[in-house]
C-alpha cells in the first residue's frame, strides 16, 4: 500500500518537473530530499528521461528527410542570389553616376525653397515686432519727457495689442516682465508729484487766499448795480476752465501741460490786473495724478488719499498762531490760509468730476466755520484795542464775502460780529472812560473866556449853544461852561460814528443799527460819562468853584441831549417817533450827575465849615462879663468871611434849567441852608458835648454873642431868593434855647410848653435838662464844700431852690412826653 502512495508521490513530482519553470523548482527538489524514497525517485527520473531521449529521436528521425532537402534547395538559391546582387550593384552604379546632377538641383531647390519660407517667415514676424518696439521707444520717450498720462495708455496699448501679437520672444518677455514696473514707477512719479503739489499749495495757500481776498476787495468796490455771475470773484475762472476740458478730452494725451505743480509765477503780469486766484496755481499735477490712477483702476485710491491729505491740511490751516490777537497781520494771515485752501477745493470741485463732491466740501466747510468761529472768539477776547476789533471785523466781512462769492455760507461769520458787537462796545467804553478822565484831569473847572468872534463861533461849532444874551455883548466874555463840555460833546459824536463803523457792512437794516448805537450810546451815558463824573466829583481836593462849575457843565451837556438825538437820527435815518425805538438817557444821567455835585457841595461845604469849628477854643468856665465887652470870636468871623466869598460864587450856579439865565441856583439856596443849619447843629452840639461837664453862664454870654454874628450873617442874605428872614430859621433852636438860658426865664417856658404860640417852642425838654444840669453842676459842688448851709448866701439859696424847682418840672414834662 505504501509503494503505491510513494510511486503516485514520485509521478507528481515528475510532471510538477516537467510543467514548473526551473526558478520554481527547488520546492518540489526539497521535497524529495525530505522524503525516504530518494533512490526509487532518481531511478523513475532516469527512466523518465530516457523516455524523453527516446522520443526526441523519433522526432528527429521522422523530420531528417525534410531538412536536407531544405538544405539542397538552399544552396542552389545561393548562386542566383549571388549573380542578383552583382546585377543590382551595377544597376545602382549607373542610377548614381546619373542622378548626381538632379541631386545637385534638387538640393539648390531645397535651398532656395528653405530660404524663402524663412524670408516669409520673418517679413511676417518683423510686420508684428516693429509696432511693439516703436510703441516701446514712444514709450521710453514719453518716460524720459515724464508725459507719464500718454505714456500709461502707450503702455495699455503694448501689453494688449501690440505684445499679444508679436508672438513669444526673449525681448517681448522681457518687455513684458517691465510693464508692471513701469506701471509701479508711473503710479509712485505721479503721486510723487501730488504730494509735491499739496505741500506746494499748502506752503502757498497764503498768497493764493491773498490774492482772492483782493479780487473779492476789487469786485466790491465796483458798481453795486451791476449784476455779475455768482462765480465771478473767480477771475479768469472760465477760460481756464475751458482749457482744462479741451486738454482732458484729448485722447492719447495728457489732460493739461506737463508743467511742474506749484505755484506760476505771476510777478509778470500787470499791476492793475489782479491775477484770479486759479492764475496762481498749476492744478495739472491732480489731472494728471486722477487720470492715471482713473486709468490703473484706483481711482477710489486715489480719492481717498487725496481727501484725506486735504483734512490733514485743513486741521492745519484752521489751528491759529497762539499770539494771532497782537496784530491785524497774524489775522490776516489766518484768514488768507483758508480762503486759499477753500479756493482750491472749489476748483478742483468745479473742475474735476468726483475727485471731489459738493457734500465732502460742505463738510470740510462746518468744520472749518466752527473751529474759525471758535478761534475767533477766543483771540478776539483778548484784543482791548477797538481800532484792532474795527480792523478785524472789517477783515471779517471781507473774509466772508470772499467765500460767500464761491457759494459757501457764512451767516455764521455774521452772526458772530454780531456777537462781537458787544465786545467792541465794551472796548470803546473802556477807551471812552479814559478819555473822559483826561479831559476832566485837564480841565480848569472856569468859563472859557473867549476874545474873539472867531473863537466864539469855534466853540458853538463844537457844542450846540445858543445864548442870545450872551452874543449882545461884547468881547472879551466867557462862556458859561468850562472846557469839558465841548469836548465831551465832540467825544460823544466819536462814540457814536465809532459804533456806526462797526454796524457797517454787516447787512443790518437801518432801524437795527438806529438800535445798536442809541443803546451803545445810553451804555456811554449811564456807565462810562456817569462814573467819570462821579470820579470827578468825588475826587479828593475838588474845590467847591470846581463843583459849581460841575453843576453849569451838566446843565448844558443836559441841555445838548436832544442835539444827540438828532444827530444819530441823521446818520441812521431812522425818526425819534418810530415805534419801539431807543431814547436816550442823557438826561437822566446829567441829572443824576448834577445831584451827586450837589450833594458833594453840600458835603464838602459842611467839612469845610467843621474845619473851621474845630478851631473853636470856647473857655466853659468863663466868669460872666457884660455883653459890651464880649467880641466874636476868631474862628467864627474867618468861618463867615469863608461863607461870603464862598456864596459869592454860588451866584453863578444855574437855576431851573429853563431859567439859568436869570436866577440864582435853587442850589446856592439850599447850599447857604445846609451851610447855616449845620453850624447852628455844631454849636448846640458843642454845648451838649459830653466831654464838656460843666458851663458858666459867662461860656453862654460868649456863645450868644457868636450866635448874634451868625443871625447877622444871614440876615444880610448871603444868597438871593430866601423869602423874609427865612434863612434866620436855622439858628432858631439854637436862639431860643441861648435865650431861655441867659434871659432865665424858665416861668414861660414852662408855662407855654406844648402850645403853638410858646416863645421857646424848639427847646426841647431834654436840651435844656442837659445844659441846666452843666451850669448847676459848679454850685452843687460849691455846696459839698461848705458844711454849714447857713454860710450860703440868701440869693444863691434862693436861686438854688429855683433850679432844684425847674429840674424837677423838666423831668416831669419828659416823664410825661415818654407817657
Amino acid at each position: 500500500m505504501a509503494s503505491v502512495e510513494t510511486a503516485a508521490e514520485h509521478e507528481r513530482i515528475l510532471r510538477e518537473i516537467e510543467s514548473t519553470d526551473t526558478n520554481c523548482i527547488g520546492p518540489t527538489l526539497r521535497s524529495v530530499y525530505d522524503g525516504q524514497e530518494h533512490g526509487l525517485f532518481m531511478e523513475k527520473l532516469d527512466a523518465r528521461i530516457r523516455n524523453h531521449d527516446r522520443e526526441i529521436e523519433k522526432m528527429c528521425n521522422h523530420h531528417f528527410q525534410g531538412f536536407v532537402d531544405s538544405i539542397t534547395e538552399l544552396l542552389k538559391v545561393r548562386g542566383e542570389a549571388q549573380k542578383l546582387k552583382s546585377q543590382v550593384i551595377e544597376t545602382n552604379v549607373r542610377l548614381q553616376e546619373d542622378g548626381k546632377v538632379l541631386i545637385g538641383s534638387m538640393e539648390e531647390l531645397k535651398q532656395c525653397r528653405v530660404q524663402q519660407r524663412n524670408i516669409a517667415t520673418t517679413i511676417d514676424k518683423l510686420t508684428h515686432c516693429l509696432p511693439v518696439l516703436e510703441m516701446y521707444s514712444r514709450l521710453q520717450e514719453q518716460m524720459r519727457a515724464k508725459r507719464y498720462y500718454p505714456a500709461l495708455r502707450t503702455l495699455e496699448q503694448l501689453e494688449h495689442t501690440c505684445l499679444p501679437r508679436a508672438g513669444q520672444y526673449r525681448f517681448c518677455s522681457i518687455m513684458a516682465e517691465n510693464i508692471p514696473k513701469l506701471r509701479t514707477l508711473i503710479q509712485d512719479t505721479a503721486m510723487t508729484q501730488l504730494r509735491d503739489f499739496l505741500e506746494s499749495i499748502r506752503k502757498h495757500s497764503d498768497k493764493i487766499g491773498e490774492t482772492a481776498i483782493k479780487q473779492a476787495q476789487l469786485q466790491r468796490s465796483l458798481d453795486s448795480s451791476v449784476t455779475l455771475q455768482p462765480r465771478a470773484l473767480i477771475g479768469r475762472r472760465g477760460r481756464k476752465e475751458a482749457a482744462v476740458v479741451t486738454e482732458s478730452s484729448g485722447e492719447g494725451g495728457s489732460p493739461l501741460s506737463e508743467q511742474d505743480s506749484g505755484i506760476l509765477d505771476v510777478e509778470d503780469e500787470e499791476e492793475e490786473d489782479v491775477p484770479g486766484a486759479q492764475d496762481l496755481v498749476d492744478f495739472s499735477p491732480v489731472y494728471r495724478c486722477l487720470h492715471i490712477y482713473t486709468v490703473l483702476g484706483l481711482r477710489d485710491v486715489f480719492e481717498n488719499y487725496y481727501r484725506k491729505q486735504r483734512r490733514k491740511q485743513a486741521r492745519l490751516v484752521l489751528q491759529p498762531h497762539s499770539n494771532m490777537h497782537e496784530t491785524l497781520e497774524g489775522y490776516r494771515r489766518y484768514f488768507n490760509q483758508i480762503v486759499g485752501f477753500f479756493v482750491v477745493e472749489d476748483h478742483i470741485l468745479h473742475t474735476t468730476q468726483g475727485l471731489v463732491n459738493r457734500a465732502y466740501v460742505e463738510e470740510l466747510w462746518e468744520l472749518a466755520l466752527s473751529k474759525i468761529v471758535a478761534a475767533l472768539r477766543t483771540h478776539s477776547s483778548y484784543c482791548d484795542d477797538p481800532d484792532l476789533v474795527l480792523d478785524l471785523k472789517n477783515l471779517i466781512v471781507l473774509f466772508a464775502d470772499t467765500l460767500q462769492g464761491y457759494g459757501f455760507p457764512v451767516s455764521q461769520l455774521f452772526d458772530m460780529l454780531l456777537e462781537m458787537r458787544e465786545q467792541y462796545g465794551e472796548i470803546l467804553l473802556k477807551r471812552w472812560n479814559i478819555t473822559f478822565r483826561q479831559i476832566l484831569d485837564q480841565d480848569n473847572f472856569s468859563p472859557i473866556p473867549v476874545s474873539t468872534e472867531q473863537e466864539y463861533r469855534q466853540y458853538t461849532s463844537q457844542f450846540p449853544f445858543q445864548d442870545p444874551d450872551l452874543e449882545k455883548l461884547s468881547f472879551p466874555k466867557k462862556l458859561p461852561f468850562s472846557e469839558f463840555v465841548p469836548k465831551a460833546y465832540c467825544q460823544l459824536k466819536e462814540f457814536i460814528y465809532a459804533c456806526l463803523k462797526y454796524s457797517e457792512d454787516l447787512h443790518l437794516s437801518s432801524t437795527e443799527i438806529d438800535d445798536m448805537i442809541r443803546k451803545s450810546t445810553n451804555l456811554l451815558l449811564t456807565r462810562t460819562l456817569s462814573n467819570c463824573l462821579q470820579y470827578a466829583i468825588k475826587k479828593k481836593n475838588v474845590g467847591l468853584a470846581e463843583l459849581v462849575q460841575v453843576i453849569i457843565n451838566t446843565t448844558h451837556l443836559e441841555q445838548s441831549c436832544h442835539f444827540l438825538e438828532e444827530f444819530i437820527t441823521n446818520i441812521t435815518n431812522v425818526p425819534p417817533e418810530t415805534a419801539n425805538a431807543t431814547k436816550l438817557y442823557g438826561t437822566a444821567t446829567f441829572k443824576d450827575a448834577r445831584h451827586a455835585a450837589e450833594a458833594e457841595i453840600y458835603t464838602s461845604l459842611n467839612a469845610k465849615i467843621d474845619q473851621f469849628l474845630q478851631l473853636a477854643d470856647y473857655d466853659w468856665m468863663s466868669a460872666a462879663q457884660s455883653s459890651g465887652g464880649l467880641t466874636t470870636s476868631d474862628y467864627l468871623l474867618d468861618l463867615i468871611t469863608f461863607l461870603r466869598s464862598t456864596f459869592s460864587v454860588f451866584t453863578n450856579l444855574p437855576g431851573m434849567p429853563v431859567e439859568h439865565a436869570t436866577l440864582p441856583g435853587k442850589v446856592a439856596q439850599t447850599a447857604c441852608m445846609s451851610a447855616c443849619k449845620h453850624i447852628s447843629t455844631s454849636l448846640m452840639q458843642l454845648l451838649l458835648d459830653p466831654e464838656v461837664r460843666q458851663i458858666s453862664i459867662g461860656a453862654l454870654h460868649q456863645l450868644n454873642v457868636d450866635l448874634k454874628e451868625c443871625e447877622s450873617f444871614a440876615r444880610a442874605g448871603p444868597v438871593a431868593g430866601f423869602q423874609g428872614d427865612t434863612l434866620l430859621l436855622a439858628f432858631s433852636d439854637l436862639r431860643q434855647l441861648l435865650d431861655l438860658f441867659t434871659q432865665w426865664d424858665w416861668s414861660t417856658y414852662l408855662a407855654d410848653y406844648g402850645k403853638s404860640t410858646c416863645k421857646y417852642l424848639r427847646v426841647n425838654p431834654h436840651t435844656a435838662l442837659a445844659l441846666l444840669e452843666k451850669l448847676f453842676k459848679p454850685m452843687k459842688e460849691t455846696s459839698r464844700k461848705n458844711v454849714v448851709l447857713a454860710q450860703f448866701k440868701k440869693a444863691d439859696r434862693d436861686r438854688q431852690k429855683l433850679i432844684d424847682a425847674v429840674i424837677k418840672q423838666l423831668r416831669n414834662l419828659i416823664a410825661q412826653h415818654h407817657a
